[in-house]
């Protein structure tokens, strides 16, 4: 966004006063209300700064964590057989090659079924009567 002027924003307030009917004499309320308009302008001024540098920063600590998360998750290259091995190496091994080691595994046994603290076995749920 662009800054606002310091005179700015009292000429508007003035311009749209005026356009009700009411305008500003010389004295007190009208330098008070310039004065508040100039801190006001200075307040707004200053929050976009920040905004915008707060913007940048988070947008720097994004774009490094979207590298780390890139450089985590890329596909690992795959190793290049060494000319000394030869192609030979690089083959990889066939089921036949490696027996299995004996029978499979059974599928373990799932655990009890936990009851609930304030139900005595065999209690039905819902409202106590």
């Amino acid at each position: 966004m662009k800054t606002i002027q310091n005179d700015e924003l009292y000429e508007n307030l003035r311009g749209f006063l005026q356009s009700k009917g009411i305008e500003f004499q010389t004295g007190g309320y009208p330098a008070r209300i310039r004065q508040a308009c100039a801190r006001v302008t200075q307040a707004v001024n200053l929050a976009q700064k920040a905004a915008h540098k707060a913007k940048t920063e988070v947008d720097a600590g994004l774009e490094k964590m979207r590298q780390v998360i890139h450089e985590k998750t890329a596909p690992k290259p795959s190793p290049t057989p060494s000319p000394a091995t030869g192609p030979e190496a690089a083959e990889p091994p066939t089921a036949a090659a490696a027996p299995p080691a004996g029978p499979a595994p059974q599928p373990a046994e799932p655990p009890p079924r936990r009851q609930s603290p304030t139900r005595k076995p065999g209690q039905k749920r819902g409202r106590r009567r």
